[in-house]
Order: structure tokens, then sequence, then C-alpha cells
């Protein structure tokens, strides 16, 4: 086939703004793949090096990781095979052995989508600003024209890494000496069923002194017994009720490809992610202080937050002798800024954590350990520890479907920009009382027709009725 106009396959639907994700057989195919597989090798110039492929449970993974390792072969990069793994096992396996990878997953979403995030060696994101449009460009033009081959097609080979991931966190996190603790762990019939036993039980290291309950670990991409997205309250309710049930300490649930965990407490009340980001920031300040072998001692650590988290975080991290910076939602920003400020944590609102000792990447089971070594450092619940965290009261992310979002942002910032109030605009617009008394952000979502409201006061009333006086200006 000639490549023209008219017969250019367009990616855009599939390719986002920080990974591939489409409907399987639609919008992504075998033949899709092997062609991003072909220009991922490319692009990255990876022609004599070695290319990481792995993928999660979901049916249509094993197939389309083989087809892109056949594409990034046949452009001369020599392929390792992870098979199945979590995202932040490709991210691991990218840092620790500097190779670039690829994984096959969709996340939470639901068992009709697959998709692909890929980084380069040591970790560094591909998005659309680092090499994601240069792809699709390039896989557009193999679909169309076919894919050139090479005098020295690459190799391919097997690597197991799960192993060598859970040692590496349980260096990072020592739970040996921690009081014992009862853990539910929701899994959501996603990659959590296998990298929760290799990390915290005892399948391929010694045993840690937790009991875990599990909760669907079985790996089915078709998600039997609820969506694998924690970020929506009706998918906690199983590990809500079963925390309670079993008298445990804590209950963790994971999202499809365990990138990203939210927590539990023992009477079955979410922790919010920006209490786990306070939480876990005070300890990788400590440490950051104390120095280890690979960090000489930091006077002021640097600790990332985007602009929805609580204002409890960066009070936190001020009063321990960090420093906050705040940037924009979204995990290219905080990756970005982890490696030009040195920043030796970050979190987000929707339960991203990221570690300068993971490569600046993201990973829930780390996150979750470092609560785990918190609760079992001392003897009180996690109810009583999370409040320490959690000094004001959210709204929550709430969205509003809108015919026009323009109008609605006109109408509420109309209402609050006037004196006795700061308006920033480092992402959508965030409103802030100069009296301390609340602040709320709105922000139109780049991908569907909503409007994102997050809000927060000190006590529940003055919360409210923030909350609802913009969400009537915004729904007129």
């Amino acid at each position: 086939m000639t490549s023209t106009e008219n017969t250019r396959i367009d990616l855009s639907a599939s390719f986002k703004a920080y990974d591939v994700r489409g409907l399987v057989g639609e919008t992504i195919t075998v033949a899709i793949v092997e062609a991003v597989g072909a220009a991922f090798a490319d692009v990255l110039e990876l022609a004599g090096k070695t290319a990481l492929v792995g993928g999660d449970m979901r049916p249509s993974s094993p197939e389309f990781a083989a087809a892109f390792a056949k594409g990034a072969a046949a452009r001369g990069a020599n392929v390792k095979m992870l098979d199945l793994i979590s995202t932040d096992e490709l991210y691991f396996a990218c840092g620790s052995l500097d190779a670039a990878g690829a994984v096959f997953t969709a996340s939470h979403n639901p068992a009709e989508y697959n998709g692909i995030k890929m980084a380069k060696a040591g970790a560094v994101p591909v998005s659309s600003e680092t090499g994601l449009t240069q792809i699709r460009e390039l896989a557009e033009k193999y679909l169309a024209d076919g894919i050139p081959a090479v005098q020295q097609p690459g190799l391919l080979g097997v690597q197991d890494v799960l192993k060598d991931y859970a040692q590496y966190l349980r260096k990072l996190v020592d739970l040996s000496g921690s009081r014992p603790l009862k853990i539910v762990v929701d899994a959501g019939n996603g990659m959590a069923g296998m990298t929760t036993p290799a990390v915290l039980g005892d399948q391929l290291l010694p045993a840690l002194p937790l009991q875990i309950v599990p909760l669907y670990f079985e790996l089915d991409g078709s998600f039997p017994n609820h969506p694998a997205n924690p970020l929506e309250p009706a998918n906690l309710r199983d590990l809500q009720a079963a925390v309670v049930a079993h008298g445990a300490d804590i209950g963790l649930a994971f999202d499809g490809d365990a990138d990203r965990c939210f927590v539990i407490d023992e009477k079955g009340q979410p922790v919010s992610p920006s209490a786990v980001t306070a939480l876990v920031a005070r300890r990788e300040i400590a440490r950051a202080k104390t120095g280890s072998a690979e960090h000489a001692p930091e006077a002021t650590p640097v600790i990332i937050h985007n602009l929805i988290t609580s204002r409890a975080v960066p009070e936190l991290v001020r009063a321990d002798g960090g420093r906050p910076v705040r940037t924009r939602v979204g995990h290219s920003f905080i990756k970005a800024l982890m490696a030009s400020e040195g920043a030796v944590f970050g979190g987000e609102h929707s339960a991203h954590y990221y570690f300068r000792d993971f490569y600046n990447a993201d990973t829930g089971m780390l996150a979750a350990m470092h609560v785990l070594a918190a609760l079992g450092e001392q003897d009180g619940p996690l109810s009583e520890l999370g409040r320490e965290y959690e000094p004001y009261v959210s709204s929550g992310e709430i969205n509003s479907k809108l015919d026009d979002v323009a109008g609605a942002v006109a109408r509420v910032r109309n209402a609050y920009e006037r004196d006795g109030v700061t308006v920033d605009e480092l992402d959508g617009l965030t409103f802030t009382a100069d009296n301390g008394e609340w602040w709320f952000n709105l922000r139109a979502s780049n991908t569907e027709p909503y409007l994102r409201l997050n809000a927060e006061a000190p006590d529940a009333a003055t919360m409210a009725k923030v909350r609802d006086d913009v969400l009537d200006l915004v729904r007129q």
C-alpha cells in the first residue's frame, strides 16, 4: 500500500497525553500495536539496545505484548519479555536495568479497553511532549507503508523481575520490626493479586509480621467483582465491609495495574490520599535529613504536591523542615518536577505517589508500605493516626457535565473575583479566601465535557456552603 493522506490510519483517538488507550479490536489492534512497537524502537533509538515489554491480566495483553515485541525487534531492539507485570514493576525494571520499556494495561478502565504505558531508560516517562507524538506519527506511517526491515533484527528473550522488585521495595521500607498487623487487600482482580503476595507475603521472600486477608486476588481482566477503580466510592464497599468484619487494622485497595493505592482505616473509613501524602512526606523528609548510602543528608528536602491536595500537606512539610512545591495535576508534570527539583517524594489527590528512590516514578505498593510502617511503629489505630494528617474537610472531586464549560467558569469568576479572595491559574482556577477560611479549584477535563470542583475548609459547614454555592453557579 502506498502512503497517502487517504490511506493513512489516524491513531490520535487512542494516543492520549501520557499513554495509549483504546477499545480492543477497534482503536487498538494487533497491527496497530506492532507498528507502535517498531516506532517506539525507532524514536527512542533502541537498535542494538534492550527494550522491556510486559502486560497486565487483561485477555488481550499477551497477544498485544507479543505484537509490540515483534515490531520493536523488527527495528533492531533486543526485547526482554517481562510477561505479567504491574505498571510500577515496569518502572522498576526500566530504572534498575536502565532500559526502555512498555506495559500493556488500561489501568482502571473496563475490560473492553487496553493500552500502553511507555518509559525511557531510567523510567523517564514517554508523553506527548517527550516522544509519544513522534511514535504515533511514525506508527501511522508504518501502518500505511509497512515496517521496513533492518540488517540486524533484534533478539527476543525473557526476564522475570518480580522478586527483584519485591526485594527492592523491602529495602526501602523495612517492615520486619512492625507490630503484627492484619491487612485486608482488595486487588480488584488486578495485578496487585500477584504483587501483594510477592512483596507483603511469603511467596518469594521471608514472611513479615503481616496477616493478609485477600479480596479478589484472582487475575481476571474481565473484572467480575467490581471495576478496578478505587477512586469510585462504590468500588471500596467490599473492602470497607471486610475490614470491619475481620477486625483488621487496615485495608488497601489497588487499581487494575496496581500503580495507585487507597487506604481504609480499621473503622472502614477512607484515609484521604492527601493524608497519605502528608504521612509519607513526613517519613521521607526525616529519612532525607538523616541521609543514606545513595544520598547525602539534606537540610530542606523537597516534596511535590499537586494543587488539589489538602493545604495540610504543604503546612506539614514546612513544619517538618521540608520545602513544598505545588504543581499542576498530571503525572508528567510531577515526574518532571521530581527530577528538576531533586524532590524526595510527590503525591497527588488521585492516590498516585512518586518516590525519588523509585526512579521518580509512581508506585502504590511503596506508599502502602510507608503507611503500614507508620501504623506498625505505634500502638494506636489508623483512625487516630490519620486524624493527625486530616485537619481540614474536603469535598472530594465533584464532576459537572456541561454544554458550556467556559460560561460556567465565567459565572464563578464573576462571583468570587473580589477583595479578600486570591485567584491563580496554575491549573484551571483556584480561589482562596485570604482569611484562610476556604479554597476551591475548578478545572475543565481535557477529554470530557466535565468541570471538576474540589473545595476545602476547616469545618464541614463552611466547606458545604462553599461547595453548594459554587455548584449552584456552575449548574445554572
